[in-house]
């Protein structure tokens, strides 16, 4: 598959990113939504979980895939990219790894949670609260990787500039939720401005890409 994808012509390769990103976003919606295991409190989990164990699983695996959805969009992205910096562009493809690896992990606890639905404890919250954290560990990686990323946009001369500052300006917003969550847990209302940052970044990446794709096959 990387031989084909390589091979593609620009236009191409940023529609594949496109969708494995757009693929990535709908998975993430749709483990949310089932599972609660995006935005959802300790609570929240454990009373999805306990509720319907069996629809859990699927969010629980749905949100597993969608980590595997947005390595693969890095690695398309840097397929796109590195012809502009390579180093830079193997950067944030590493820094996405790194993020996705610590997510996956951090998804065991949440699966000792699953196990242990038929005697819910003290343990079951210790196990969701991990698991919450790890989601948060990982923000830091995930915001890092849209810096290297934001700038190859902003120096491709394919994709538009506005494109590559809003993705920096995404790195800033997702690396104030990662500090605001460890220094100051009782204020989440400050990250909140940056959620807009995130959603207007990664849907503006995702729809250029699919519709538009790159300016020229050069």
């Amino acid at each position: 598959m990387s031989k084909i994808v390589a091979d593609m012509p620009p236009k191409k390769v940023a529609r594949v990113a496109g969708a494995f990103y757009l693929a990535y976003i709908l998975a993430s919606i749709i483990a949310d939504l089932i599972a609660h295991v995006g935005f959802g409190d300790a609570g929240t989990i454990i009373k999805t979980l306990t509720a319907d164990p069996a629809m859990f699983r699927v969010g629980f695996v749905i949100s597993l895939v969608s980590g595997f959805l947005f390595f693969m969009a890095a690695w398309s992205l840097y397929v796109l990219l590195k012809h502009v910096n390579k180093n830079l562009a193997l950067l944030f493809m590493l820094l996405n790894l790194i993020g996705v690896a610590i997510q996956c992990i951090g998804m065991l606890p949440l699966y000792a949670a699953i196990l242990s639905v038929g005697h819910v404890n003290y343990l079951t919250y210790i196990f969701v609260n991990v698991f919450k954290n790890s989601v948060i560990m990982a923000q830091l990686f995930f915001g890092t990787w849209l810096f290297p990323l934001g700038y190859l946009v902003y120096r491709s001369r394919f994709l538009p500039k506005a494109l590559g500052v809003i993705l920096l300006l995404d790195g800033v917003a997702v690396l104030i939720w990662f500090f605001q969550a460890y220094l100051l847990p009782a204020y989440p209302q400050i990250h909140y401005p940056g959620l807009v940052v995130s959603f207007l970044a990664e849907v503006g990446l995702t729809l250029w890409l699919l519709i538009v794709g790159v300016k020229t096959e050069a």
